[in-house]
């Protein structure tokens, strides 16, 4: 008879959790509703926006279409990116034929600054190279593109700041990278930078969509970690032991 009665209340428990679940409901594309009473942060749902991982690494950066087009991806980056000027690297590749030194860009496969500089002329903007320490870049307020050598090859990418001992860049080929100071001083190629700058007709208008966040990809600044999020390393003791009674081998623990 217990068990009887056990089940029809179980039975109501199980009917009422069920009839309590919304149903699903159109949202905009990549939105959904957040139910905050049963993650512990409230009664009323929340609206949150999920994006692909892949986007996000991506935002604001032309990705490079060929493996040595890096030059070009990055100088599109910049000329969109801050300039406000649109182009797509494929109107950059030819533009650069046209303009730069193009028996030199087919014998190297690749562009150089001077490629860059005389392009972003056409644009009636302007661009120089400079040769700056990593003081320089600390105080820059601007994003440029730098060449770093990187396991022997040679590859442009976009400054965007430092910010707590690390150096922010925009990768045409990894996304949104960051490294230390220490390791960025040593990838550096000849501690060279490009700048570009509106021209005259342009104005000195620019956008700041290259500019750090507050929240970066990847990066959990010191001032955001929270010490009750820092877990303690867990006991493996108990694992180990049972891997050695399975035969998988001898362990030593150390204390």
């Amino acid at each position: 008879m217990w068990m009887i009665l056990l089940g029809a209340v179980a039975a109501l428990i199980g009917g009422a959790t069920v009839n309590t679940q919304h149903p699903f409901q159109d949202m905009p594309e990549n939105q959904y509703e957040l139910p905050l009473g049963q993650v512990g942060g409230g009664v009323a749902p929340l609206s949150v926006r999920m994006e692909p991982l892949s986007e996000i690494k991506f935002r604001n950066i032309v990705h490079q279409a060929y493996d040595y087009s890096c030059g070009s991806a990055a100088l599109v980056t910049v000329i969109n990116n801050y300039l406000g000027i649109r182009v797509n690297e494929q109107q950059a590749m030819e533009g650069m034929l046209a303009f730069g030194e193009r028996d030199k860009i087919i014998e190297r496969r690749g562009f150089s600054l001077l490629d860059m500089k005389r392009y972003v002329v056409s644009l009636g903007a302007e661009g120089a190279g400079f040769r700056a320490s990593m003081k320089d870049l600390a105080e820059l307020t601007q994003p440029a593109i730098l060449p770093i050598d990187y396991a022997g090859f040679k590859h442009f990418v976009v400054f965007r700041g430092i910010r707590d001992g690390r150096v922010f860049l925009a990768d045409p080929a990894m996304g949104h990278i960051v490294f230390s100071t220490q390791e960025f001083e040593e990838l550096w190629d000849r501690n060279t930078l490009f700048l570009l700058t509106p021209g005259k007709s342009q104005g000195q208008k620019t956008l700041s969509l290259l500019a750090i966040g507050d929240e970066e990809l990847g990066v959990i600044d010191d001032d955001l970690v929270r010490r009750h999020a820092n877990l303690p390393l867990p006991d493996n003791s108990e694992a180990l032991r049972n891997a050695v009674q399975a035969n998988f081998g001898i362990f030593n623990l150390r204390r």
